[in-house]
Formats: structure tokens, sequence, C-alpha cells
């Protein structure tokens, strides 16, 4: 076992430990289903629809399905949540449609995505490794689990109260965070399409106003989510509020920003255009292009 191997061995074992961790936190004051909280089933099933995708997909050594499987990792997940709750309410079925509603449509661009493309540059060398494979879909288990901790507390918590003016502003928040993403995402895939743009980077729209406004978009929806959580949390599942710092911290720190700006750098750095497009647009929080 090489040093990689061993990371992606420990990578394994953090993440299901921080599952657990946040599985029992959740389950404080949730439903019950077959002895288990209803919030401790969700983040099992969260990891075995994960490692039972990843077996065919290794050896196949391809990542055509993972995204696709992260998406539909939420939607069962979310779907169980509320068909297994007894207690549902205009909060729990707000939060599921609107988990479905995002899960929905970024799966299905992100699938379409990598098949355009042919594959996902980022799984080339870990595909080769079992373990390292393996720990990405371990991973992805925990996204799930973490990014989608207090939607899914709110779902199964006894605690239920009037939607009120709290969670009328989480719909909002949200709202605004989904339409920037959106358009975002739609805004770059016009772009490419289009072969006056072939080899460029994208500076029109919203990408003119922030160099990575789908990621502002996605801090910004799961920011809302926890807002709108918020009322019905009860004792230890108000850890799950952790939703909108995990994904802050994953985008702009581990998996999204560092990675995509290597790229640009390594692609376009030292053009003029480029570099005046970074001078003049934030990195992540949108700002109106200077006239």
């Amino acid at each position: 076992m090489n040093t990689a191997e061993r990371t992606a061995a420990i990578g394994i074992v953090i993440a299901l430990a921080l599952g657990a961790l946040i599985g029992w936190a959740g389950g404080d004051g949730a439903e019950q289903v077959g002895g288990l909280s209803l919030f401790a089933v969700l983040t099992i099933i969260a990891f075995a629809v994960n490692v039972l995708a990843f077996v065919p997909s290794y050896l196949k050594r391809t990542e055509h399905y993972y995204d696709l499987t992260g998406s539909l990792t939420y939607i069962t997940t979310t779907i169980l949540a509320l068909v297994l709750s007894s207690n549902r309410d205009t909060r729990s079925v707000i939060i599921a449609l609107l988990v479905l509603i995002w899960a929905g449509r970024l799966g299905t661009f992100l699938f379409q995505r990598v098949k355009r493309s042919g594959g996902d540059g980022r799984f080339d060398k870990i595909k080769q490794s079992w373990l390292r494979f393996l720990m990405t879909w371990v991973l992805q288990g925990l996204w799930v689990t973490v990014t989608a901790g207090a939607a899914f507390a709110a779902i199964s918590s006894g605690e239920k109260k009037s939607l009120g003016i709290v969670g009328i502003l989480g719909l909002a928040v949200w709202i605004l965070g989904f339409g920037i993403e959106a358009v975002s995402d739609n805004q770059k895939t016009a772009f490419k399409k289009d072969p006056a743009n072939d080899g460029k980077f994208i500076d029109v729209g919203l990408w003119s106003w922030s160099r990575h406004p789908n990621y502002f978009g996605e801090i910004t929806l799961w920011t809302g989510m926890a807002i709108l959580a918020l009322p019905a949390l009860v004792g230890w599942q108000h850890v799950t509020l952790i939703s909108p710092i995990f994904v802050t911290v994953l985008l702009t720190k581990i998996s999204g920003l560092p990675m995509l700006e290597r790229r640009a750098n390594k692609k376009w750095g030292g053009q003029a255009d480029y570099e005046a497009y970074k001078a003049a647009t934030p990195v992540l929080i949108p700002r109106p292009p200077r006239s």
C-alpha cells in the first residue's frame, strides 16, 4: 500500500466516523424506525447507495455515474424521509420538494456534462486504485449526509412548528441561491456550445460578476435550507446546521475553487485579457462589473 492508498484508507475511516457522528446528532429527537432514528437510517442508506454504486463503476473504471449517483442518493433519502415520517408538516414537505428540485436539476446537468466531455479529469488516476476510488464514493455518502443534514433533521424531527418568518426567510434565500446556480450553469453551457468561444474563458452574464457564481449559488441555497430547517431542530440536531459551513469549506478550500483556479491559471495565466478579468472579478461573492 503506497502513501496515496494509505491516505485514502484514513480518509474512508474518518468519513465513516463523521457520518456516524452526524447520524447520531441528527437522530436526537427524531422519529424512530425499526429501533433506529429515522435520521440514522437515512445516513446508512446514503453511504450504502454510494458503496454499491462504486462496485460496477470500479469494474468498468468509469466515473460517468458518480454525480448521477450523488443526486439519486439525495432523491432516494429525501423521499424515504418524507414517506417514513409519521408527522409531516408544511415545512417538511417544502424542504423535501426543494431538495428534490435541486438534486434533479444538478444531477441531470452534471451527468450530461460528463457525457459530453467523455469523462472527468479529476478521476483519471484515482479510478485506477480501488481504495482511492472507493474513498471518493464514501466521501460522497458523507457529502449527502452532512449537506442535507439540516433538511433531514427537520423532516424527521418530532418538533413541528409553523413556517413563520424564519421559514419564509430561509425559503427566499434558497430560491435566490438556486436561481443563481441554475442561471450561471446554463450560461456556461451555452457559452461552451458556441464554436466561436472554443478555448476561451467565460466572462459574460453572472460570470462577469463572479469567477464562480455557481458555487456562490450552491452555498447560498444550503444556507437558506439551514435557516428554513432551524425552527424544527431540537437538542443535538443543531449540529446539522454545519451544512452550509461544510459546503463552503468543501467548495472554497478542498475540491472546488483551488482546483479550478489552478486549471484556469495553467490554461490562460499570463494572457492579458484573463489577468484583467481576474483583477476585476471577485473569485466567489458576486459584484457588479465596473463600467
